[in-house]
């Protein structure tokens, strides 16, 4: 029992650190202008590449998505590109006691799985932008912000899940 209770401290303890030194370096003017905003400006990217199967009046400049025909548009802030939810499941599957290549592994799919909800939601909110922006304000402040954590949530549990079992290690090497 102790050696559990030392596990989860020392998960505890290293979830944190990961989570502060990331947000912090995220939020210095170097990771602001080499990661996040590249990062926020390829995935307004990958939404209008997206949106233009379908509509052709779409297009991004920078962080910015524009209805050319209708001159809607919304900006891409920090906040919105998914950085934070991939931040907060990263140190998750980094401080966790798994051999390094399925933390790895963890941290890619994640990445793939956020982005891939946030790109859904980039979207939604934008066609909802069009329709109601008393509608948009709620889904893009509320509704969406906690799906995409939801989304982080669930994708360490079932990582998680995914993980060898470490007694089936210790049964293979004892055969």
């Amino acid at each position: 029992m102790l050696n559990l209770g030392i596990m989860v401290l020392r998960f505890g303890i290293l979830f944190a650190v990961i989570v502060v030194t990331l947000f912090a370096a995220e939020l210095t003017p170097p990771g602001q202008r080499w990661v996040v905003d590249p990062w926020t400006a390829l995935v307004a990217r990958t939404a209008t590449t997206t949106m233009s199967a379908f509509d052709h009046n779409v297009v991004a400049v920078g962080p910015t998505i524009t209805q050319a025909t209708g001159g809607f548009g919304v900006t891409i802030l920090a906040g919105c590109n998914g950085i934070e939810a991939m931040i907060v499941l990263a140190a998750a599957m980094l401080a966790y006691p798994a051999p390094l290549k399925h933390r790895l592994a963890g941290v890619a799919v994640g990445v793939v799985a956020i982005q891939a909800l946030n790109l859904v939601r980039i979207v939604s909110l934008f066609y909802i932008g069009q329709w109601n922006r008393d509608v948009f304000e709620w889904a893009h402040l509320y509704a969406w912000q906690v799906l995409i954590m939801l989304d982080a949530l669930i994708v360490w549990l079932l990582w998680l899940r995914a993980l060898p079992h470490p007694a089936a290690g210790l049964n293979e090497a004892a055969a």
